[in-house]
Formats: C-alpha cells, structure tokens, sequence
C-alpha cells in the first residue's frame, strides 16, 4: 500500500500529540519523530523529484509548440505564396475554372476592399470605448509599504515551493 505525504503529515501529527501526552524521556520522543521526519523528507524529494520532471516536460512542450509554430506559419505562407502562383498563371491563361476528380479550381471575385486616399470625414469614423480602468497593484503595494494601510486593500504574502 502506497502512503502519501498527506497519510506521512497526519501520521506525525498524531504522534506528536500522543507522545506529548504520554510521559517519555525527551530522547526518545525526538528519535520518534525523527525518524517519523525523515519518511516525509524521503516522500517530499520525490515529490519535488516528479515536480521537476512534470517542469522539464512543460519545458520541453512549450520549445515544441515555438517550433511547431514556426513551421505552421512557413506551410500557410507556402499556402498563400502557391495560391497568388496559380491565380496569377490562370489570369495570364485566362482559365476561370479547372475540373479534376478531387477538387474543382475557381477563380473568384474577392468582396470589394476599400482603399482611403485622404481624410475621412467623421461621419465614417468610429470611436472604440476606452477599456476600463485597472488597478495599478504595484503602486499599491509601494503605497502599503510606505506605512498607509488603506481599508480596500492589504498586502499579502503567501508561501511557494522552490526546488533548486
């Protein structure tokens, strides 16, 4: 049966708890607990073991997915280069229409682009809403830290894991 560090942390806890009650020599309480200590350390490292291994993986699945990137935009600028190819060659043919048993090749008219030459009168421009304002947290955090401590809002500090 596989215990986890959760079962490992109870475990002790509750040792602790009993062997505080229990009237022991302080040697031998902290021998208990240390080797109880030394079980969770064991699981702790190959827990942070698998965490490294899971940081290299998503390492080495972000360097793929930059490299898979890379090659889509080359293939859909070979796509768009070969399209512009063959319209330009079934212009210059005048060939509006190529049948095959795959597929069938059209030539089409896009939707007309417009193209501006010179002012626009503001009747055909358009104002896009601002975006809301956001809280500048640094700025607040160098507020609290300054001594203030404002009503709506504190600062917090929470633990992390670092493996080095």
């Amino acid at each position: 049966m596989k215990i986890t560090l959760y079962q490992l942390a109870d475990d002790y806890l509750a040792a602790a708890d009993q062997l505080a009650e229990i009237d022991m020599p302080p040697e031998v309480v902290n021998d208990t607990l240390e080797s109880m200590i030394g079980d969770i350390e064991v699981k702790s490292t190959n827990i942070a073991m698998i965490i490294r291994n899971f940081e290299t993986q998503a390492e080495a699945i972000r360097d793929a997915e930059k490299q898979m990137a890379l090659r889509r935009k080359s293939i859909e600028h070979r796509v768009e280069h070969l399209k512009e190819y063959l319209l330009y060659n079934m212009q210059r043919t005048n060939i509006t229409e190529i049948n095959c048993p795959y597929f069938s090749i059209k030539r089409r008219l896009n939707p007309g682009k417009v193209e501006i030459h010179g002012p626009v009168p503001n009747e055909f421009l358009r104002y896009p809403e601002p975006p809301p304002p956001e809280v500048d947290k640094k700025a607040v955090a160098e507020y609290i830290k300054a001594g203030n401590s404002p009503d709506w809002a504190e600062l917090k500090r929470e633990e992390r894991i670092e493996i080095k």
